[in-house]
């Protein structure tokens, strides 16, 4: 049995306008254990964002308890760009957390180094964004996030701005990086078929007001990569099982 690292206890969150208030995230709970990574779902709009921004102190809860079972716990936000400096290289791209947070000794920056020989970009780390693919700025982008060795990465659909092939692609490497590298990960999607292929588990959320509707324990034959995982005979079935949560009119 894995170590809990993460426990959400009865998390909500409610707007305040001049007017009136919205209530985005109601009562929400549930765990998260060590090297797991667990995707969350649900419907445009149903308050995702919000509990993942929760999570990473962008935003305070109205009510409810995080409770991390570990000292110092350190968590990594990737967002759906890029967001790479056009005017720094890739090494230094990636060098810009370490930077911020007064970390970039010799030890942290031969870390990054380690990472982008590893993940296929040692001959891009003297070049600049605009040479990269979209798929490699991504990669670029989690290693960014890698460097200040974080025990929890929040991905915000982090594929969603690249064309399907590359997302497919992308999706690969960004799965393979995190269990490789021994990383807890929670990912938000808009996609089933991404959900399914990359993650442990996957919580599925009703419309706004975001309540669970259901957590789903993947468990496919021959589970190995997100693309040949959609290839295995489970695939289908939890596919359909989490559509017709997301369709069910509440």
């Amino acid at each position: 049995m894995k170590n809990k690292l993460l426990q959400i206890k009865n998390l909500s969150k409610t707007y305040h306008s001049l007017h009136d208030s919205t209530l985005a995230v109601d009562d929400v709970t549930f765990d998260i254990y060590e090297k797991e990574f667990v995707a969350i779902v649900g419907p445009s709009g149903c308050g995702k964002s919000t509990i993942l921004s929760i999570l990473a102190g962008i935003e305070e809860k109205s009510s409810g308890e995080i409770k991390f079972n570990k000292s110092d716990v350190r968590l990594a936000y990737m967002l759906q760009k890029d967001s790479l400096f056009p005017w720094r290289t890739i090494l230094d791209n990636c060098l810009i957390g370490l930077e911020v947070t007064h970390n970039l000794t010799e030890e942290n920056k031969n870390y990054v180094l380690h990472l982008l020989d590893t993940y296929g970009l040692h001959d891009f780390i003297y070049k600049y964004p605009e040479s990269l693919s979209g798929g490699m700025r991504q990669r670029v982008a989690l290693i960014r996030t890698l460097a200040i060795k974080p025990d929890i990465l929040l991905l915000d659909e982090a594929t969603s701005a690249l064309d399907y092939q590359s997302r497919l692609t992308i999706s690969d490497d960004i799965y393979k990086i995190i269990k490789q590298e021994g990383k807890t990960a929670i990912m938000i999607t808009h996609d089933i078929n991404e959900a399914i292929s990359m993650a442990d588990r996957v919580i599925v959320l009703t419309k706004r007001p975001a309540l669970i509707k259901k957590i789903y324990t993947i468990k496919l034959t021959n589970k190995s990569t997100p693309i040949q995982n959609r290839k295995c005979i489970e695939f289908n079935d939890y596919y359909d099982k989490i559509w017709r949560d997301l369709d069910v009119k509440f």
